[in-house]
């Protein structure tokens, strides 16, 4: 068989295809702390820096051997965005969303008219250009974004719960709006070189709200985002967080290339209950690659491998001070391995 470049082998493995082996990647967050001392870019500054942002980013793959770079390294992004009040993040930790900006409907207008050139999207995206120049050709450049759902949670705090059971109306045009913006940045991405696309939607979990609301106020906003990013020939990787086992089906039916799972998730399960999507996972980031040695991460990789996964890769965020060792031990697992 043919031997692929990284950013070829992504490609043919998220659409089906046949490769020579398996690609090394993480699609959900990849900063780490020794990353940062060895590229010099550190968190917080790395999320609001474009050149920081591509330089870590970078480490991912240089220093720790991804066969693809990644942006951004949190998920609060699109809510700063929008206007939500923000806990800074530090060297260790990620930013986090303690502040909501919309109440009803005449809020969602007032924050229509968007500018994706400004704020910390503006970032992503520019860092995804710097990346593009340095390794477009090569390797894959994945671009993230927090899911449609997750997002109205964030815009709209805890109350978003009982919108979706009370609030029919309400929720729903929340969800156009969310969705409709994540579509312009996926393409705003794509545009700057972006060509894996990663939803990471944690709270819109069947498991968590239930099949028939997922059904309703998920798949067919996931789907708007899947079509936009097909007619680019974009494939998309969705991860949620927890034991989606019971909405595997749903979140396929959505049209997504790829699903992301967690350590909660039985993979040789998840593998049988999909069609056509592929399975990425699912080490657990904590109690495996932080906390545990390489020889035990290559032996619970060899397990995940035997069990039909599509993707070798974290079930989750990779932990700041997970060693960079660790890391490296499930990327030759994953490089080692032949479908």
């Amino acid at each position: 068989m043919a031997e692929y470049t990284p950013k070829e082998r992504l490609a043919r493995a998220l659409t089906g295809q046949p490769v020579d082996r398996m690609p090394a990647v993480s699609v959900t967050q990849t900063g780490t702390v020794e990353q940062m001392e060895a590229c010099g870019a550190f968190w917080p500054e790395a999320n609001d820096d474009a050149e920081k942002m591509a330089t870590l980013a970078e480490a991912g793959h240089t220093v720790v051997g991804f066969e693809a770079v990644r942006v951004p390294f949190d998920i609060t992004a699109e809510a700063e965005f929008f206007g939500c009040e923000i806990k800074d993040g530090t060297k260790e930790q990620q930013p986090s969303v303690v502040g909501h900006v919309v109440k009803t409907v005449e809020d969602i207008e007032k924050l229509r008219g968007y500018n994706l050139d400004h704020g910390r999207i503006g970032v992503v995206c520019e860092a995804i250009k710097i990346l593009t120049d340095k390794y477009g050709e090569e390797l894959p450049i994945m671009g993230s974004m927090i899911g449609p759902f997750s997002l109205a949670q964030h815009i709209n705090g805890d109350e978003w719960f009982m919108a979706i059971f009370t609030n029919e109306a309400f929720a729903l045009e929340l969800m156009e709006f969310t969705t409709d913006f994540n579509v312009a940045y996926a393409k705003k991405m794509v545009e700057n070189g972006a060509d894996t696309m990663v939803i990471i939607d944690p709270t819109a979990s069947a498991q968590l709200i239930g099949a028939e609301f997922y059904e309703k106020f998920v798949v067919p906003f996931h789907k708007k985002i899947c079509d936009a990013m097909h007619e680019l020939n974009v494939p998309v990787v969705l991860h949620i967080c927890g034991d989606t086992t019971q909405g595997l089906k749903l979140m396929e039916s959505s049209g997504v290339d790829g699903i992301s799972v967690d350590q909660n998730v039985d993979v040789a399960t998840a593998v049988g209950l999909v069609e056509k999507s592929i399975i990425i996972g699912n080490l657990d980031p904590v109690n495996m690659l932080w906390n545990q040695t390489p020889e035990a991460i290559r032996e619970q990789s060899q397990k995940v491998l035997d069990a039909g996964v599509g993707l070798l890769a974290p079930g989750c965020g990779i932990v700041s001070k997970t060693p960079t060792e660790n890391l490296q031990a499930m990327v030759e697992m994953a490089k080692s391995h032949k479908y």
